[in-house]
C-alpha cells in the first residue's frame, strides 16, 4: 500500500506546484506539449506552465529566503504604496529543445534609462531575469559552469543588450554578453490592460543547447525527472540608480541558494466546473 507520505508527494508532482523546505523552494515546471508561437499573449500556454500566483513585497516579507536587503523597492518620494508599486506573475516552461519564459507585470512606471548606460547593467533599468543552473549540483558556485541568467530588459526599442545572457563556462566566471540573435525569440506587450505605461507582458524562447550547452559540457537535452536551478530576479529602479528588486527562490548569485526546479511531464488546466 502507497503510504500517505509518498501519495502526497506524487500529488505535488502531478499538480506543478511549489513546496518550501528549510533549504530552497521545490517547484515542479511542466513541458509544453505543443511549442506556443512567441508573439506577447500568453494564453497558449500560461495556464499549462508553472506559476505560482502574483508576487509582491508583501508576499515575499513571508517567503523563506526574504532579506530585506535584497528584496525592496525604491521611494523617490512620490512613489504609491508598496502594493501598486510592483507585481507579476512568472511562468516557466520547458521542452525538448527550449525553455520558455513569461510574465505579467503590473508596475508604476516604465524605467529602461540607465544613468550610465553600459550594455551589461540591466540590473539598473527594469528587467526580468531567469537565474538558473542546469543541471543543478550542491556546489555552491558564483554563476560558474552551468549557471546562466536570461535577462530582458522591458523596453520596447529592444536595444541588443535588452536580452542578455550571464553565464558561467567550464573555466571561467561572470561571462556578460547579448543573448544570441539565434538562440532567443522574445516579445514585450506594454500597457496590455491600459492601466499603467509602466505595465507589460513579457514572453520568451530561449534555446538550450545554445545556451545550457555552451556554458556546461555535462549537459544534455532534457528529460522529465531532471533538476536544474531556478530562481527569478525583478529589478525596478524606478528613475533612480540601482535600487529596488524582487529576488524570488532564492538568496543571489550563489546557485545553491536557487529553487529545486523539477522537470515534469504536461500539465491540465485549472479546472472550472460549470454551475
Amino acid at each position: 500500500m502507497m503510504s500517505s507520505r509518498s501519495l502526497f508527494a506524487g500529488i505535488l508532482l502531478m499538480c506543478s506546484t511549489a513546496v518550501w523546505s528549510a533549504d530552497s523552494p521545490t517547484l515542479y515546471v511542466p513541458r509544453l506539449a505543443a511549442p506556443p508561437a512567441i508573439d506577447g499573449d500568453l494564453a497558449e500556454w500560461k495556464e499549462l506552465a508553472f506559476t505560482d500566483g502574483v508576487w509582491d513585497i508583501y508576499r515575499l516579507r513571508h517567503a523563506p529566503w526574504f532579506e530585506p536587503a535584497r528584496n525592496r523597492l525604491t521611494d523617490h518620494g512620490d512613489e504609491p504604496s508598496p502594493a501598486e508599486d510592483l507585481q507579476a506573475r512568472y511562468y516557466t516552461a520547458w521542452d525538448e529543445n527550449y525553455l520558455y519564459l513569461g510574465a505579467e507585470v503590473r508596475d508604476n512606471a516604465n524605467d529602461v534609462e540607465d544613468p550610465e548606460p553600459a550594455d551589461k547593467r540591466w540590473y539598473f533599468q527594469d528587467c526580468i531575469c531567469w537565474f538558473m543552473e542546469g543541471p543543478r549540483d550542491e556546489a555552491p558556485e558564483f554563476f560558474g559552469q552551468g549557471d546562466n541568467a536570461f535577462c530582458f530588459v522591458a523596453d520596447v526599442r529592444r536595444p541588443p543588450a535588452a536580452a542578455w545572457w550571464r553565464h558561467g563556462s567550464p573555466d571561467s566566471t561572470y561571462l556578460e554578453e547579448p543573448l544570441p540573435a539565434a538562440a532567443v525569440e522574445y516579445q514585450l506587450r506594454m500597457d496590455p490592460w491600459g492601466r499603467s505605461q509602466g505595465d507589460f507582458i513579457l514572453e520568451a524562447r530561449v534555446d538550450l543547447r545554445a545556451t545550457f550547452g555552451k556554458s556546461d559540457p555535462r549537459w544534455a537535452p532534457p528529460q522529465v525527472g531532471d533538476e536544474y536551478g531556478l530562481e527569478i530576479v525583478h529589478t525596478d529602479p524606478d528613475g533612480g540608480p540601482y535600487g529596488g528588486h524582487f529576488i524570488v527562490y532564492g538568496t543571489g548569485d550563489d546557485d545553491s541558494t536557487f529553487g529545486r526546479m523539477i522537470l515534469v511531464g504536461p500539465s491540465a488546466p485549472v479546472e472550472r466546473r460549470k454551475q
